[in-house]
Protein backbone atom coordinates (compact mmCIF):
# COMPACT_ATOMS: atom_id res chain seq x y z
CA UNK A 1 0.00 0.00 0.00
CA UNK A 2 1.32 3.67 -0.97
CA UNK A 3 1.95 6.96 1.21
CA UNK A 4 -1.68 8.16 -0.67
CA UNK A 5 -3.66 5.25 0.03
CA UNK A 6 -2.69 5.36 3.53
CA UNK A 7 -3.53 9.59 3.79
CA UNK A 8 -6.99 8.62 1.96
CA UNK A 9 -7.80 6.09 4.77
CA UNK A 10 -6.99 7.99 7.42
CA UNK A 11 -8.93 10.91 5.85
CA UNK A 12 -12.56 9.17 6.08
CA UNK A 13 -14.75 11.19 8.36
CA UNK A 14 -16.70 8.22 9.22
CA UNK A 15 -14.50 6.21 12.05
CA UNK A 16 -16.81 3.53 11.22
CA UNK A 17 -16.46 3.48 7.55
CA UNK A 18 -12.34 4.47 8.57
CA UNK A 19 -12.04 1.12 10.74
CA UNK A 20 -13.68 -0.70 7.66
CA UNK A 21 -11.81 0.46 5.44
CA UNK A 22 -8.39 -0.11 7.55
CA UNK A 23 -9.64 -3.51 8.26
CA UNK A 24 -10.17 -4.44 4.28
CA UNK A 25 -6.45 -3.04 3.85
CA UNK A 26 -5.11 -4.98 6.75
CA UNK A 27 -6.35 -8.19 4.91
CA UNK A 28 -5.43 -7.46 1.66
CA UNK A 29 -1.76 -6.88 3.56
CA UNK A 30 -1.73 -10.07 4.50
CA UNK A 31 -2.36 -11.93 1.78
CA UNK A 32 0.59 -9.68 -0.20
CA UNK A 33 2.72 -10.82 2.74
CA UNK A 34 1.84 -14.35 2.57
CA UNK A 35 2.67 -14.43 -1.33
CA UNK A 36 5.94 -12.55 -1.19
CA UNK A 37 7.20 -15.03 1.93
CA UNK A 38 6.14 -18.09 -0.75
CA UNK A 39 7.83 -16.39 -3.42
CA UNK A 40 10.83 -15.36 -1.00
CA UNK A 41 11.20 -19.56 -0.32
CA UNK A 42 11.25 -21.08 -3.76
CA UNK A 43 13.77 -18.81 -4.51
CA UNK A 44 15.91 -19.45 -1.65
CA UNK A 45 15.66 -23.15 -2.69
CA UNK A 46 16.17 -22.67 -6.24
CA UNK A 47 19.12 -20.96 -5.49
CA UNK A 48 20.80 -23.40 -2.93
CA UNK A 49 20.06 -26.42 -5.69
CA UNK A 50 21.70 -24.28 -7.99
CA UNK A 51 25.01 -24.48 -5.70
CA UNK A 52 24.34 -21.52 -3.57
CA UNK A 53 26.32 -20.57 -0.61
CA UNK A 54 24.73 -21.56 2.41
CA UNK A 55 26.38 -18.19 4.41
CA UNK A 56 25.79 -16.00 1.23
CA UNK A 57 21.90 -16.88 1.11
CA UNK A 58 21.62 -16.49 4.84
CA UNK A 59 23.02 -12.37 4.32
CA UNK A 60 20.06 -12.07 1.87
CA UNK A 61 17.15 -9.70 3.02
CA UNK A 62 14.58 -11.98 4.89
CA UNK A 63 17.16 -15.03 4.31
CA UNK A 64 17.37 -17.94 6.95
CA UNK A 65 20.50 -19.80 6.71
CA UNK A 66 18.11 -22.86 8.26
CA UNK A 67 15.37 -22.35 5.69
CA UNK A 68 14.89 -23.49 2.06
CA UNK A 69 16.62 -26.71 1.35
CA UNK A 70 14.89 -29.95 1.26
CA UNK A 71 17.50 -32.53 1.76
CA UNK A 72 16.86 -35.05 4.65
CA UNK A 73 20.29 -35.94 5.71
CA UNK A 74 23.67 -33.93 6.97
CA UNK A 75 23.44 -32.27 3.17
CA UNK A 76 23.03 -32.84 -0.08
CA UNK A 77 24.89 -31.57 -3.19
CA UNK A 78 23.09 -28.86 -5.44
CA UNK A 79 23.40 -28.86 -9.03
CA UNK A 80 26.38 -26.49 -9.42
CA UNK A 81 28.33 -29.05 -6.90
CA UNK A 82 27.41 -26.66 -3.75
CA UNK A 83 26.71 -28.31 -0.37
CA UNK A 84 23.15 -27.60 0.57
CA UNK A 85 21.93 -27.73 4.48
CA UNK A 86 19.37 -29.64 5.37
CA UNK A 87 16.35 -27.93 6.02
CA UNK A 88 15.12 -27.41 9.36
CA UNK A 89 11.94 -28.76 9.64
CA UNK A 90 8.98 -28.52 12.35
CA UNK A 91 9.31 -32.03 14.48
CA UNK A 92 6.40 -34.49 13.27
CA UNK A 93 3.33 -33.54 15.51
CA UNK A 94 -0.20 -34.81 15.30
CA UNK A 95 -3.10 -33.66 17.19
CA UNK A 96 -6.70 -34.51 17.13
CA UNK A 97 -9.77 -32.08 16.57
CA UNK A 98 -12.92 -34.13 17.82
CA UNK A 99 -16.15 -33.51 15.60
CA UNK A 100 -18.48 -32.43 17.18
CA UNK A 101 -15.93 -31.44 20.31
CA UNK A 102 -16.96 -32.77 23.83
CA UNK A 103 -18.88 -30.00 25.45
CA UNK A 104 -16.95 -30.55 28.87
CA UNK A 105 -14.24 -29.50 26.60
CA UNK A 106 -15.66 -26.97 24.58
CA UNK A 107 -16.73 -25.02 28.48
CA UNK A 108 -12.91 -25.33 29.22
CA UNK A 109 -10.55 -22.26 29.09
CA UNK A 110 -9.63 -23.25 26.10
CA UNK A 111 -10.88 -25.87 23.37
CA UNK A 112 -7.45 -26.88 21.83
CA UNK A 113 -5.32 -26.42 25.05
CA UNK A 114 -6.90 -28.42 26.71
CA UNK A 115 -7.17 -31.22 23.64
CA UNK A 116 -3.81 -31.01 23.49
CA UNK A 117 -2.96 -31.43 26.99
CA UNK A 118 -5.05 -34.34 27.52
CA UNK A 119 -2.83 -35.89 24.46
CA UNK A 120 0.37 -35.17 25.91
CA UNK A 121 1.30 -32.59 23.64
CA UNK A 122 2.51 -29.39 24.76
CA UNK A 123 0.08 -26.27 23.48
CA UNK A 124 0.78 -22.56 22.66
CA UNK A 125 -1.83 -19.96 21.51
CA UNK A 126 -0.18 -16.51 19.91
CA UNK A 127 -2.64 -14.06 19.45
CA UNK A 128 -2.69 -12.54 15.62
CA UNK A 129 -5.51 -10.20 15.28
CA UNK A 130 -8.83 -8.71 17.09
CA UNK A 131 -10.47 -6.18 15.50
CA UNK A 132 -12.91 -5.50 12.63
CA UNK A 133 -12.98 -6.74 9.11
CA UNK A 134 -15.72 -7.53 6.17
CA UNK A 135 -17.35 -11.36 6.28
CA UNK A 136 -16.33 -13.80 3.56
CA UNK A 137 -19.19 -15.72 1.83
CA UNK A 138 -19.05 -18.61 4.30
CA UNK A 139 -18.92 -16.78 7.39
CA UNK A 140 -21.86 -14.00 6.76
CA UNK A 141 -23.92 -16.87 5.88
CA UNK A 142 -23.11 -18.16 9.18
CA UNK A 143 -24.17 -14.71 11.24
CA UNK A 144 -26.98 -13.86 8.41
CA UNK A 145 -25.14 -10.67 7.57
CA UNK A 146 -24.54 -9.85 3.98
CA UNK A 147 -20.79 -10.91 2.28
CA UNK A 148 -18.80 -8.01 3.12
CA UNK A 149 -20.09 -6.76 6.08
CA UNK A 150 -17.76 -5.05 8.94
CA UNK A 151 -17.85 -8.28 11.78
CA UNK A 152 -15.30 -8.37 14.64
CA UNK A 153 -12.63 -10.70 14.38
CA UNK A 154 -10.48 -12.85 16.84
CA UNK A 155 -7.47 -14.49 15.26
CA UNK A 156 -4.84 -16.74 17.33
CA UNK A 157 -2.26 -19.81 16.01
CA UNK A 158 -1.89 -22.11 17.80
CA UNK A 159 0.91 -24.48 18.34
CA UNK A 160 1.62 -27.95 19.73
CA UNK A 161 5.33 -28.44 20.79
CA UNK A 162 6.04 -25.46 19.30
CA UNK A 163 5.06 -26.78 15.66
CA UNK A 164 1.98 -24.12 14.53
CA UNK A 165 -1.35 -26.47 13.57
CA UNK A 166 -4.19 -24.25 13.28
CA UNK A 167 -5.23 -20.52 13.03
CA UNK A 168 -8.84 -19.95 14.95
CA UNK A 169 -10.50 -17.38 13.73
CA UNK A 170 -14.10 -16.29 16.26
CA UNK A 171 -16.57 -14.28 14.57
CA UNK A 172 -18.84 -12.39 16.13
CA UNK A 173 -21.66 -9.58 14.63
CA UNK A 174 -20.83 -5.73 15.32
CA UNK A 175 -24.01 -4.81 16.66
CA UNK A 176 -24.55 -7.33 18.85
CA UNK A 177 -20.52 -7.56 20.51
CA UNK A 178 -18.84 -4.80 19.07
CA UNK A 179 -19.08 -2.52 22.49
CA UNK A 180 -18.23 -5.66 24.45
CA UNK A 181 -15.84 -7.23 26.34
CA UNK A 182 -15.01 -9.70 23.28
CA UNK A 183 -14.03 -6.82 21.74
CA UNK A 184 -10.72 -6.13 23.32
CA UNK A 185 -7.46 -7.23 22.81
CA UNK A 186 -5.60 -10.52 24.30
CA UNK A 187 -7.46 -13.85 25.08
CA UNK A 188 -11.38 -13.19 26.96
CA UNK A 189 -10.30 -14.72 30.92
CA UNK A 190 -11.66 -16.97 31.88
CA UNK A 191 -12.79 -18.53 28.23
CA UNK A 192 -14.40 -16.98 25.64
CA UNK A 193 -17.41 -19.18 26.37
CA UNK A 194 -17.79 -17.38 30.23
CA UNK A 195 -17.82 -14.26 28.35
CA UNK A 196 -20.33 -14.88 25.61
CA UNK A 197 -22.42 -16.06 28.91
CA UNK A 198 -21.79 -13.29 30.91
CA UNK A 199 -23.29 -11.33 28.26
CA UNK A 200 -26.84 -13.39 28.74
CA UNK A 201 -26.13 -15.45 25.79
CA UNK A 202 -27.45 -19.12 26.25
CA UNK A 203 -26.63 -22.03 23.81
CA UNK A 204 -29.48 -23.01 21.61
CA UNK A 205 -27.67 -25.28 18.52
CA UNK A 206 -24.36 -25.38 16.35
CA UNK A 207 -23.62 -26.86 13.30
CA UNK A 208 -20.25 -27.39 11.65
CA UNK A 209 -18.92 -27.65 8.41
CA UNK A 210 -15.73 -29.09 7.07
CA UNK A 211 -13.93 -28.92 4.00
CA UNK A 212 -10.52 -29.88 2.35
CA UNK A 213 -8.85 -26.95 0.49
CA UNK A 214 -5.94 -25.55 -0.56
CA UNK A 215 -4.40 -23.28 1.44
CA UNK A 216 -4.18 -19.51 1.01
CA UNK A 217 -0.67 -17.44 0.77
CA UNK A 218 -1.08 -16.17 4.43
CA UNK A 219 -2.41 -19.76 5.76
CA UNK A 220 0.18 -21.78 4.34
CA UNK A 221 3.46 -18.91 5.51
CA UNK A 222 1.54 -18.88 9.12
CA UNK A 223 1.09 -23.12 9.51
CA UNK A 224 4.72 -23.66 7.36
CA UNK A 225 3.07 -25.50 5.39
CA UNK A 226 4.70 -27.72 2.66
CA UNK A 227 4.36 -26.93 -1.17
CA UNK A 228 1.29 -28.58 -2.35
CA UNK A 229 0.00 -29.50 1.44
CA UNK A 230 -3.53 -28.66 1.98
CA UNK A 231 -5.47 -27.37 4.88
CA UNK A 232 -9.01 -28.48 6.71
CA UNK A 233 -11.37 -25.78 7.04
CA UNK A 234 -14.01 -26.08 10.03
CA UNK A 235 -16.89 -23.80 10.11
CA UNK A 236 -18.41 -24.33 13.36
CA UNK A 237 -22.12 -21.78 13.52
CA UNK A 238 -23.13 -21.20 17.12
CA UNK A 239 -27.10 -20.13 17.57
CA UNK A 240 -28.59 -18.62 20.85
CA UNK A 241 -31.11 -20.52 22.43
CA UNK A 242 -33.53 -17.36 20.56
CA UNK A 243 -32.39 -18.26 17.33
CA UNK A 244 -29.56 -15.38 17.33
CA UNK A 245 -25.75 -16.15 15.60
CA UNK A 246 -23.64 -15.95 18.87
CA UNK A 247 -20.34 -16.96 17.42
CA UNK A 248 -18.98 -18.56 14.35
CA UNK A 249 -15.51 -20.27 14.14
CA UNK A 250 -13.75 -20.80 11.85
CA UNK A 251 -10.67 -23.23 12.22
CA UNK A 252 -7.90 -23.64 9.56
CA UNK A 253 -6.39 -26.76 10.23
CA UNK A 254 -2.55 -28.14 8.87
CA UNK A 255 -3.84 -31.51 7.10
CA UNK A 256 -0.84 -33.24 7.88
CA UNK A 257 -0.88 -32.39 11.51
CA UNK A 258 -4.42 -33.52 12.28
CA UNK A 259 -7.37 -36.58 13.27
CA UNK A 260 -10.66 -35.50 13.02
CA UNK A 261 -12.32 -38.21 15.76
CA UNK A 262 -15.94 -38.23 14.88
CA UNK A 263 -18.76 -39.12 17.80
CA UNK A 264 -22.41 -38.48 18.98
CA UNK A 265 -22.55 -36.03 21.27
CA UNK A 266 -24.78 -36.91 24.43
CA UNK A 267 -26.18 -34.10 26.90
CA UNK A 268 -26.42 -30.74 26.54
CA UNK A 269 -23.47 -28.89 24.56
CA UNK A 270 -22.06 -25.17 24.37
CA UNK A 271 -20.96 -22.41 22.29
Amino acid sequence: MDEKALKDIAAIADPVERAGAIGRALAGQRELAGELARLHREAVAEARAAGGRQEVIGRWPGGDPGRGAQGEGAGSTGAAGGLVEPLRRPPRVVVRRALPTEPAVRASASLFMTEAERQGIRPGRRMLYVGSEPASGHVAAALRVEPGTEVLARRKLLLADDVPVRIATSYFRLDVFGDTPLAAPDFVRPSLQAGIEALGHRFGHAEEHLVARPPTGFEAVTLELDPGEWVVQILRAGYGDDGTPVHTLETVCAASRHVFPIAQVTGADEF
